[in-house]
């Protein structure tokens, strides 16, 4: 069992999403392709998504442009508009692309008669644009590009594999890409992948929170490893708390799609009384940022629990027909949501920086490729706008294999690489140091760095993640890795670099918001960390 095993591929993929996925099918028939999946290839973010994916497709009613500057309203001023053009130019073609796969979208007879996709609207969007199936769109996604990976003899899928390093060289000035180290979870052994390109698709970092919509694989593998190899980072400060995941014991994660307010449901206090409109013009369809902080303060106000969310005045087959995965889950726990209000909280759901890439989905290091939530592109700004995630995902996977394709066939031989030494660690005994850990860290970084921040919870959050970094560090070079440590050493690095981000940000915008600093800047520019440093700097 001890001895280290080796793969050799032209790309591998770490990470099986969406991004991932995409990415694995657009090579597949020209090259060999490994894809890493830390769990089973459906326990990802993408399964969980229930809203959609923007495109447009009424261009009667809609346009690119539209989408462009509603993003760019969302995005709080932080933006790139070049990535948010390139992004809503190529969202049609793209989901012609999964629709050429077999997602099933949800379709609509027209005034004539004629069939056309069923377009929904969600929080952010000045038009109906959200293609969707039901109100578990990940799930179709998710479930119609693994038929097709597994289906394609050219994709090797190493599931229950975790990432732990990239490996690199310097040729020159420059530093190269040339595989990963991996962690077989069933045979517990650290094995090696060669590769001629590696892509990071991992998702983002939302298990840094104590509450989250995300599966725990979400643990910010990619961001911490490109760091740790010498990638920049920006916006890590972003973090967006979805407004309504299920406040119930027994369905913790739950997400309740921001659909369901596009469709009509309002937020209600305690009592019954509505208090959006108190917040936004746009009440109940505000960017999630602003619904999510008008959430928090009516909770803290009251010292309310939760808030609700009701949609019982809608037609009871209208709600179970758009959202059947929601009516079906809130019963199974006796809630009914055609008739009674659904209990939410908001909860840690997306990241919107990332590892720094340009619009081939490259990163500061040659060969390597960052895609998806773990990649900062400049399209979300200080805020995500609902349902370009996912479209994110697929744009970035296109043009990532485009890249790579074309630079595949003058690219050498993967070389050798180095076994993984560990000669000299033993098998731990003091498991409770990372469990205890992995809790402390989650509770204080949603306490002191939340929905609400100051300077000083900041600072006190910088000082426990300092010591805890070390903690982990120290038990890291003394024992076995195992998938709790590997992830719990990602989840301190990153969360020391969205405390750092934070701090840097003198201003309060979009997902960012410290009483210390509450007003707009005028000039604002995203928040860049260089790893060359160690420090922060605005660029």
């Amino acid at each position: 069992m001890n001895e280290t095993k080796h793969h050799s591929t032209d790309v591998v993929i770490i990470g099986s999403g969406a991004a991932g996925l995409s990415l694995a099918l657009s090579l597949a028939n020209h090259c060999k392709v490994s894809v890493i999946s830390k769990g089973a290839l459906t326990e990802g973010s993408t399964l969980y998504a229930q809203g959609g994916i923007a495109a447009v497709f009424d261009k009667k009613n809609d346009s690119i442009e539209s989408h462009v500057e509603d993003t760019l309203q969302a995005g709080g001023g932080l933006c790139d508009r070049e990535a948010v053009h390139y992004t809503a130019s190529n969202a049609k073609s793209c989901l012609k692309w999964l629709i050429e796969q077999g997602v099933p979208f949800d379709m609509e007879f027209d005034s004539e008669g004629k069939e056309r996709f069923h377009l929904t609207r969600e929080g952010g969007h000045s038009h109906r644009r959200i293609l969707h199936a039901a109100d578990a769109t990940g799930r179709a996604v998710q479930t119609t590009l693994i038929s097709q990976v597994q289906a394609h003899s050219g994709i090797q899928l190493l599931e229950y594999y975790n990432a732990i390093d990239l490996i690199t060289d310097k040729q020159s000035q420059e530093k190269h890409v040339k595989g990963v180290y991996v962690y077989n979870r069933k045979a517990e052994r650290v094995e090696t992948i060669s590769a001629k390109f590696v892509a990071l698709a991992t998702g983002g970092a939302s298990k840094v929170y104590l509450y989250t919509s995300n599966p725990d694989v979400s643990s910010g593998d990619g961001i911490a490893m490109a760091w740790r190899a010498g990638c920049r980072v920006a916006n890590m400060e972003f973090n967006q708390f979805h407004p309504t995941s299920l406040y119930h014991p027994d369905l913790q994660n739950f997400l309740i799609t921001e659909a369901m307010r596009g469709e009509g449901a309002l937020l209600r206090r305690p009592d019954g009384t509505r208090f959006m409109p108190d917040f936004d013009p746009r009440e109940e369809l505000a960017p999630r940022d602003i619904v999510a902080r008008a959430i928090d303060f009516e909770m803290k106000r009251l010292g309310a629990n939760c808030v609700y969310l009701d949609i019982s005045h809608k037609d009871k087959d209208f709600i179970i027909e758009h959202f059947p995965t929601i009516y079906a889950k809130c019963l199974s726990v006796g809630l009914d949501i055609t008739k009674d209000p659904i209990p939410v909280v908001p909860a840690a759901h997306y990241t919107c920086g990332g590892v720094m890439t340009n619009f081939d989905g490259k990163t500061d290091i040659d060969n390597l490729y960052a895609i998806g939530e773990v990649a900062y592109t400049g399209l979300h700004g200080a805020n995500r706008m609902a349902s370009n995630s996912l479209l994110e995902c697929i744009v970035f996977a296109h043009a990532a294999a485009k890249d790579i394709l074309a630079k595949l066939a003058t690219h050498p031989e993967p070389p050798a690489l180095p076994e993984w030494d560990e000669s000299r660690v033993t098998d731990s005994d003091e498991e409770i140091v990372i469990t205890h850990n992995w809790h402390e860290l989650r509770l204080f970084m949603w306490d002191y760095v939340g929905i609400v921040r100051s300077t000083k919870r900041l600072e006190r959050a910088l000082r426990r993640v300092e010591l805890l970094k070390q903690e982990i560090q120290e038990y890291y070079a003394n024992f076995r890795v195992s998938n709790n440590l590997l992830e719990l050493r990602n989840l301190v690095q990153v969360s020391e670099l969205i405390i750092r981000s934070a701090l840097e940000r003198k201003e309060s915008r979009g997902l960012h918001y410290t009483i210390d600093y509450p007003e707009l800047s005028e000039n604002p520019t995203p928040t860049v960390l260089s790893p060359t440093d160690g420090d922060a700097t605005i660029k």
